[in-house]
């Protein structure tokens, strides 16, 4: 199996600020071209695109090509489990949704310290066993979010578990709170498999500052800035697969370019990238990557991840002490229609959510002060 999977986290849309309105023609094209160009490995999740996305690989790849043409991966929202009956009703209305009577893979979703009392207290791990003996899934694994010694003991515990899916991109590589390389030789040691989640980091890394850009574009003027970071992380020799979240049909035909006779990177190449994570680190206030956890359980419908992009633009702006920041006008212009940064009330829900493990409620405040004072 070639190392690209198309990770359906962030579709093309019809309007941006709707999640659920999934361009499904732009998405077929985009299965399409994925096929023939000989990649096979698809990644949704129980509430990406506000729950649609599982819907929407029904249509645009259960019903329109064979099941051996593709490798369908899938979560249970460890997250939202609460009471017995929970997982196998979601895992059966999962299979409805996507349309399969099998998924390749069935993951364990977001697993962390915050979950693992929920997880034991169902035997979410003894609940994959069931299924993988039924033949409703084929191989188990979970993705994880948390440090690399949390991860060392889930190994330990459950060594049935075939693959780990892990953050892991060149900004994250030596970041304490993320600990990616930290977790990827955790993971190694222990013989798994590794599934890369966030290679692009949301999207953080397809736009960089200059002088980092400079350097990749000295290097090879043809390459795209998105290339290198995925094929940071495809260069890792126990690296299954790298999932992007391609949104449109140039990203799906850059990636499949140069992923298609993938290269990896010499070691001047990887020196070069850890000379822009510390550029990149540098430039940006909030290490959001917009995944939306979030917003799903915020009470106060708080547009968590946008009023962060807007921050951090603010924040660079103000660094490169630019005479032109349109941010504060665009604040205002989007909690015209949207809730602002201090109506937070504070309830860390979002931090017991977020992947990155962020101190959001202290961030919106400083989104408030910045952009309401």
């Amino acid at each position: 199996m070639k190392k690209l999977g198309f990770g359906l986290m962030r579709l093309p849309t019809l309007d941006p600020k709707d999640q659920k309105s999934i361009d499904m023609k732009e998405m077929c094209r985009m299965v399409d071209i994925f096929l023939e160009r000989g990649f096979t490995y698809f990644d949704t999740a129980w509430m990406y695109h506000d729950h649609q996305s599982e819907i929407a690989i029904r249509e645009a790849l259960v019903k329109r090509h064979p099941r051996d043409a593709f490798t369908l991966t899938t979560k249970l929202p460890t997250m939202m489990l609460k009471e017995e009956g929970d997982q196998e009703r979601i895992f059966e209305e999962q299979r409805k949704k996507c349309g399969v009577a099998y998924f390749d893979y069935y993951l364990l979703h977001n697993m962390n310290s915050r979950v693992l009392e929920t997880v034991e207290r169902l035997d979410c791990f003894g609940f994959q066993r069931k299924l993988l003996e039924e033949g409703k899934i084929r191989h188990i694994g979970f993705s994880f979010h948390d440090k690399a010694d949390v991860l060392d003991k889930l190994l330990t515990d459950h060594p049935e578990v075939e693959f780990v899916q892990l953050q892991l991109n060149y900004l994250d590589w030596d970041s304490e709170r993320v600990q990616s390389r930290l977790c990827y030789e955790t993971a190694v040691r222990h013989g798994k498999k590794v599934i890369v989640m966030e290679p692009v980091k949301g999207g953080a890394l397809a736009k960089l500052p200059a002088e980092a850009e400079a350097l990749l574009k000295a290097a090879d003027p043809d390459a795209s800035v998105a290339s290198w970071a995925v094929r940071f992380a495809a260069s890792l020799p126990e690296v299954h697969v790298v999932l992007s979240g391609m949104s449109n049909m140039a990203q799906m035909e850059d990636n499949t370019g140069f992923m298609g006779d993938f290269k990896p990177l010499t070691e001047d190449e990887r020196a070069m990238l850890m000379k822009c994570a510390d550029i990149i680190n540098n430039y940006t206030a909030v290490p959001c990557t917009a995944c939306r956890y979030c917003v799903e359980g915020c009470p106060m419908g708080i547009e968590i991840p946008a009023l962060f992009t807007l921050y951090n633009a603010h924040m660079k702006a103000k660094l490169l002490r630019s005479w032109s920041d349109p941010s504060k006008e665009q604040y205002q212009e989007f909690i015209k229609t949207h809730a602002k940064a201090s109506d937070c009330v504070a309830c860390r829900q979002c931090e017991g959510a977020c992947p990155q493990h962020l101190e959001v409620v202290n961030a919106l405040k400083d989104v408030a002060a910045a952009f309401e004072n």
